[in-house]
C-alpha cells in the first residue's frame, strides 16, 4: 500500500509540477518578473543610505503615487539583487529551464538521433518534399548528398541521410548557458561584496566600509593584504571643471612589501585576488600650514552645504590668536589650489594658493599643501567569470540553433527512385538543395517534380 502511494505521488509530481515548471507559458512570466525587478533595480538607486531614500523616495508626494522610502526599504527594492525574493524567482527560473530541457528539449533530440527507412513508394507521400525519378540511381544520390555534407545511411534499396544535427543541439546548450548565467548571478549574490572608503592621499587601509554583503561573502574581504594610496590628483578642463581624477594605489602583503600598483581613473580599475577598486568619488581631506614659524600644522576641511544647488565647497576655521577669540575661514570649490579667506564677520581678505602665504591680523599665514581623499568603490563578485562562461555559451548556442536539421529518404523500387525530404527551418533553401541533388544524377530521368 505504502509503495503504490509513493508511486502515486512521484506521477503526482512529474505531470503536475513538474509539467507547470516546464511550461513555456510560465517561463515566459518568470522572465518578465525578473526583467522587471532587474529594471526597477537599476532605476532605484541601489546600497543608499536611509537619509538617502527619505529625500529623494518621500511619503508625500509618493512617486507615481504609493512609491515611497517605506516602500522601497519593506520590499527591498535597495538591494534587488541580492534580496530573497530575487533569488527565488532566478532559481524557479532555472527550475522552469531545467523541466524544460529533460522534458522537451532532451526528446526532441533523442527523437532527431533516431533513424529508419522507407519501405514503400506511399510514404513519400507524407514528406513536405517530395519527387520520383524514372531511371534514378540510388548510389549516385548517395554520393550526391554526401557532397552536400550529408551523413549517409545506405541498405540494399533503401537510403537516410541527415545533417544538422547540431541545430537540434542548439536549444540545450542556449538552456544550459542560462542556468550557468543564473548560477553565475546567484553565487556572486551569495558570496560577493560591495565596499566604499574616503581614503586621504598617502594614508594605507583595509576594506572594511562594507555596503552590500552576501551570505557566504566573508571568504571574499580582504584579510592578508592592504592598499595604500600613494597619491590623489585631479586633472581640470581649461575652464576649471573636473575633467579626471586618479588615485596612484599599492597593493601591500601582510608583511608591508609591495606586491602590485596601478593608477586608476573612472572606467579603469585595479583588480587583485577577484577584488575591483574603482575610482568613483573625491573629497578634501584637510590642509597643511604654518603660522609665522609654528611647526607644520594640519587641519580638516569640511564639505559644507552648498545654497540653492551651488558649487559645492569645503572649508575651514584657523584661529589666530591662543585664546581662539579670532580666526579666519578658509573656502575653496577644488584641488587646483587656491583658497579664499573670510574674517569673522564673512568679508573676503584675501586669497592664498598652496605653497603661498598671507599677512592677516599681523600673523603670517602660509599654506603648504591640501590633502585630498579618494573615493573608492570595492567590489568582489566570484560569479562574474561564470556569468561570461554562460554568455559565451549562450552565444554559440544561438548560432548552433539557426543551422537546419534537413533529412532525406530515398526508395528504388525497379528504375524508380523515390525521393523525399523535411528540414525545420529554411525550408526554400533546402527545397533548392534537394533539387540540385537529383539533378546529378547521371542516369537518364524524367524526373516528376519536387512536390510540397
Amino acid at each position: 500500500m505504502f509503495q503504490k502511494l509513493r508511486f502515486q505521488a512521484q506521477q503526482i509530481w512529474r505531470h503536475q509540477v513538474v509539467s507547470l515548471l516546464a511550461n513555456l507559458k510560465v517561463a515566459i512570466a518568470l522572465l518578465l518578473f525578473i526583467a522587471l525587478f532587474s529594471i526597477l533595480g537599476t532605476v532605484i538607486e541601489q546600497g543608499q543610505s536611509l537619509d538617502f531614500y527619505r529625500e529623494n523616495y518621500p511619503e508625500h508626494p509618493a512617486l507615481f503615487g504609493f512609491l515611497s522610502y517605506k516602500v522601497i526599504l519593506a520590499i527591498g527594492l535597495e538591494h534587488v539583487y541580492g534580496s530573497w525574493w530575487f533569488l527565488t524567482l532566478l532559481i524557479l527560473f532555472g527550475t522552469s529551464l531545467t523541466a524544460c530541457t529533460f522534458n522537451r528539449q532532451l526528446p526532441i533530440l533523442k527523437a532527431a538521433k533516431r533513424w529508419f527507412y522507407y519501405t514503400k513508394p506511399q510514404s513519400f507521400n507524407k514528406l513536405p518534399l517530395a519527387t520520383e525519378i524514372v531511371g534514378g540511381n540510388l548510389n549516385q544520390l548517395a554520393q550526391a548528398l554526401q557532397n552536400k555534407n550529408y551523413k549517409v545511411y545506405q541498405a540494399d534499396d533503401r537510403l537516410y541521410a541527415r545533417k544538422g544535427l547540431v541545430g537540434r543541439i542548439g536549444p540545450i546548450i542556449v538552456h544550459a548557458s542560462m542556468l550557468i548565467v543564473l548560477i553565475g548571478s546567484i553565487w556572486g549574490s551569495l558570496t560577493g561584496f560591495i565596499a566604499q572608503e574616503m581614503v586621504p592621499s598617502g594614508n594605507t587601509f583595509q576594506v572594511k566600509n562594507i555596503t552590500e554583503a552576501g551570505a557566504w561573502s566573508a571568504s571574499q574581504v580582504p584579510k592578508d593584504w592592504s592598499v595604500r594610496v600613494n597619491r590623489f590628483w585631479i586633472d581640470y578642463t581649461p575652464k576649471g571643471m573636473v575633467d579626471q581624477f586618479y588615485s596612484d594605489l599599492s597593493i601591500l602583503d601582510k608583511d608591508g612589501k609591495e606586491v602590485d600598483r596601478e593608477t586608476i581613473h573612472v572606467n579603469k580599475p585595479l583588480k587583485y585576488k577577484g577584488v575591483s577598486f574603482y575610482q568613483a568619488n573625491w573629497d578634501i581631506h584637510a590642509i597643511r600650514f604654518t603660522l609665522n614659524k609654528s611647526p607644520i600644522l594640519q587641519l580638516p576641511m569640511n564639505k559644507l552645504e552648498s545654497q540653492n544647488g551651488g558649487r559645492q565647497v569645503w572649508g575651514t576655521w584657523i584661529p589666530t590668536n591662543p585664546d581662539l577669540s579670532t580666526g579666519i575661514t578658509l573656502i575653496t570649490p577644488d584641488l587646483q589650489g587656491t583658497f579664499l579667506i573670510y574674517d569673522e564677520k564673512g568679508n573676503l581678505l584675501t586669497t592664498v594658493r598652496s605653497g603661498g602665504s598671507a599677512e592677516i591680523n599681523g600673523i603670517t599665514f602660509n599654506l603648504k599643501e591640501a590633502i585630498g581623499s579618494t573615493g573608492l568603490q570595492i567590489k568582489a563578485d566570484p560569479g562574474i567569470p561564470i556569468v561570461y562562461t554562460g554568455f559565451g555559451l549562450l552565444m554559440l548556442g544561438v548560432v548552433m540553433s539557426y543551422i537546419s536539421h534537413s533529412q532525406v529518404w530515398a526508395l528504388q523500387v525497379g528504375d524508380r527512385l523515390y525521393v523525399g525530404g523535411k528540414t525545420n527551418r529554411a525550408q526554400v533553401s533546402f527545397e533548392a538543395e534537394l533539387i540540385d541533388v537529383t539533378n546529378v544524377i547521371d542516369q537518364p530521368a524524367i524526373a516528376s517534380g519536387v512536390a510540397a
